[in-house]
C-alpha cells in the first residue's frame, strides 16, 4: 500500500505543476459553460414545466460538470501508458516490484485530481458569484453534500477503472486513434456529458441509467444540485459501487490475460 501512495503522492505532485495548461483549461470551460446554459435557458423560457429539471438544477450540474470536468470524462488520456503500451517500454513496467494494474491505476487517479484541483476553485468561485439564475446554488443540505463527496470519490475510480479497459485494450490493436474517437462520443453522451440523463426518453433513459456511464459524472452531478436524494441517491451509489466492483474485476483479468501474451520487440 505505501509504494501505491508513494506513486499517488509523486505523480500528484508532478502533475500539479501544470499552472499555465490548467489556466488556458480554464477559460475553455468558462466559454463552454456559458454557451450550454444560455442554450437551456433559450428551451426553459419557452416552457419551463415540460423539463424534468429546474432550471437552477441544471445549471449547477452544467457548473459543477465544467469545474470536475478533467475528474470524470473518459477522453482524457494518459500518454505515459499508452506509450508503454504502443512503443514497447511496458517491458520496464512489468519488472517493476509492483503490480502493474495498481500502479497505472493510482497514476491515472492521481493524474486526473491534480487536473481537477488546478481548475476547480476558479470555476467555483466564480459560478457561486454570478447573478442569477446564472449563479450556482449549493446542495440542499450537508447530508446531501456528504453523499455527493461520497458518489464524487466513487464516479473518479468508476472513470479510471473504465479508462484501464481500454488502456488494456490497446495490446491487441496497432492504432488507438478510432477506438478514443469511439470512446470518447458513446460515454460523453451515455454519462449525461452532452444532456443530462433526465432529458433522455423515458425508455432509452431507464437503460441507460442502468449502464457503467450512469456511475461516472451523471450520479454526483444529480446529488449535488439536488435532482435525486434520499433513497434514490443511495440507490445511485449502490450502482457505483457494483460497477466499481464488476469493472476493476474485469481489467483485472483483462490485463492479467494480455500481460500472459505481450510479446516486446527490440532492444
Amino acid at each position: 500500500m505505501k509504494a501505491y501512495l508513494a506513486i499517488f503522492r509523486i505523480r500528484f505532485i508532478n502533475a500539479i505543476q501544470y499552472r499555465a495548461a490548467a489556466a488556458a483549461g480554464v477559460a475553455t470551460q468558462f466559454a463552454f459553460g456559458f454557451m450550454f446554459i444560455f442554450a437551456f435557458e433559450a428551451f426553459y423560457r419557452a416552457n419551463p414545466a415540460a423539463f424534468p429539471m429546474e432550471f437552477s438544477h441544471t445549471v449547477s450540474y452544467i457548473w459543477m460538470q465544467q469545474a470536475f470536468l478533467a475528474l470524470f470524462f473518459t477522453w482524457f488520456w494518459e500518454n505515459d501508458i499508452a506509450a508503454a503500451i504502443m512503443e514497447g517500454a511496458i517491458a520496464y513496467e512489468m519488472v517493476r516490484p509492483v503490480d502493474l494494474y495498481g500502479r497505472w491505476f493510482c497514476q491515472a487517479s492521481a493524474n486526473r485530481l491534480a487536473k481537477t484541483v488546478l481548475r476547480c476553485v476558479p470555476i467555483l468561485l466564480v459560478a457561486f458569484l454570478l447573478p442569477e439564475p446564472y449563479r450556482m446554488s449549493p446542495p440542499p443540505n450537508l447530508g446531501q453534500f456528504a453523499l455527493f463527496l461520497l458518489s464524487m470519490a466513487l464516479s473518479l475510480f468508476v472513470v479510471v477503472a473504465f479508462s484501464m479497459l481500454i488502456y488494456t485494450s490497446l495490446f491487441y490493436t496497432l492504432s488507438a486513434s478510432v477506438l478514443r474517437f469511439i470512446i470518447a462520443v458513446l460515454s460523453d453522451f451515455l454519462a449525461g456529458g452532452t444532456v443530462p440523463l433526465p432529458f433522455f426518453p423515458g425508455p432509452l433513459r431507464a437503460a441507460c441509467e442502468l449502464l457503467p456511464f450512469a456511475a461516472m459524472q451523471n450520479m454526483p452531478l444529480r446529488i449535488y444540485s439536488g435532482n435525486i436524494s434520499g433513497a434514490h441517491a443511495l440507490s445511485g451509489i449502490g450502482l457505483q459501487i457494483f460497477w466499481l466492483a464488476v469493472l476493476l474485476f474485469a481489467g483485472r483479468l483483462f490485463m492479467g490475460r494480455a500481460l500472459k501474451k505481450v510479446i516486446v520487440q527490440g532492444g
